[in-house]
């Protein structure tokens, strides 16, 4: 059978883009042709997938992505498949994988009346309504309880339509498949001082992330914690105002910037704790990755998966409103020995939780049905 994914951009380093890779690469393992519709793609494609460009012309991102989906729509007339998937919002999918929040409720949260006569917030509205409205067709997988209350409170959809999946961490990510003395060898590797107080930060759109918020709680930290701070920042954005902004509280040669790596996994086993300050988060599966290695993580309220951190004991959820100096004094708080206690939570937390059968369940939902 030939299921088809869509996603309007996939780039190797985004969350909802390496979720998609092990969701697809799952069902093409049970035997289905796996053929992925996107506007553009960075970086080598599974020799499993066929994959099909859409070009794209309008200058906005909701203009450009009306065209996608007509393009789509049009291509899947002439060769139909067994099965529609989205990892963006989009109307007429057979299944949903929600990596984003609700926009209805952002916009209540966040924008005024005007927004709304705008043709950006009608384009987005009119995709989220499709996929979550009464009576739809499209089945709904779903990575937070959080989510769930939001769609339904602005579009009543059925509770049978959500099913909520387990995180879905590379097993390989776990503290315990990393090489022996891995904190010092790769604190080396990356000319990092073994005593230093290494702070890191993952995660691409440094605005929403709370990059500003991670620069303002290293500069506040005491003298002598400051003087020992290295902060790496590692994402797709552009560091230029952050950079500055680190630079005029007097902490510019501390704070490094980098596009996407793939040795995220080596600056966890080496970092001493994870900033995830956000601003705006679903999920967040950084945070999880970050548990499961052993790292201590600081995050806020408004990440989805900030309730594992909680549970965990395995570091400090900022509570919302938030509150700058709140977050500062987390961060503070980082002494040798707390950071081992919470670096030891984590851990047992990583073995005794299922933190990563996500695309087998959710490649279980896709498939219900199809046989062969």
């Amino acid at each position: 059978m030939i299921v088809a994914f869509c996603l309007f951009k996939y780039f190797p380093f985004g969350g909802l883009q390496r979720d998609f890779i092990r969701v697809a690469r799952t069902v093409a393992s049970r035997g289905h042709q796996v053929r992925v519709y996107a506007q553009s793609w960075e970086g080598e494609c599974p020799s499993e997938f066929e994959l099909i460009l859409l070009p794209v012309k309008s200058r906005t991102n909701h203009g450009r992505n009306a065209e996608y989906y007509a393009q789509v729509q049009a291509h899947l007339k002439k060769h139909p498949v067994s099965r529609v998937v989205g990892f963006n919002k989009m109307p007429g999918l057979d299944v949903y994988y929600a990596a984003d929040v609700c926009y209805a409720e952002k916009v209540a949260q966040e924008k005024g009346f005007f927004y709304r006569l705008t043709s950006r917030y009608k384009h987005f509205a009119a995709f989220e309504r499709a996929t979550f409205e009464k009576g739809a067709k499209t089945q709904l997988l779903m990575l937070t309880d959080r989510q769930i209350a939001d769609f339904q409170k602005h579009y009543h959809t059925e509770s049978e339509r959500f099913h909520i999946l387990p995180p879905g961490i590379y097993p390989d990510r776990k503290y315990d498949q990393q090489i022996p003395d891995s904190r010092r060898i790769y604190r080396e590797k990356n000319a990092i001082a073994q005593d230093a107080f290494f702070i890191l930060q993952v995660g691409s759109d440094f605005s929403r992330k709370g990059v500003d918020r991670t620069i303002d709680a290293v500069a506040a930290l005491p003298v002598e914690q400051r003087a020992k701070a290295v902060l790496l920042v590692v994402g797709q954005d552009k560091p230029g105002r952050f950079a500055a902004q680190a630079a005029k509280r007097g902490i510019g040669a501390q704070v490094h910037f980098f596009k996407g790596r793939n040795d995220v996994a080596e600056l966890m086993a080496a970092a001493d704790v994870l900033m995830h300050p956000a601003y705006q988060e679903a999920a967040g599966i950084v945070l999880l990755e970050a548990l499961t290695a052993g790292l201590p993580v600081i995050t806020t309220a408004v990440c989805g998966y900030a309730p594992h951190i909680t549970r965990s004991g395995g570091g400090v959820v900022v509570p919302e409103p938030f509150n700058q100096q709140t977050l500062n004094a987390a961060l503070a708080s980082c002494t040798p020995s707390r950071l081992t206690e919470w670096a030891t939570l984590a851990r047992s937390y990583a073995d005794h939780e299922d933190l990563y059968s996500l695309p087998e369940k959710a490649a279980d939902i896709i498939l219900g049905g199809i046989h062969g």
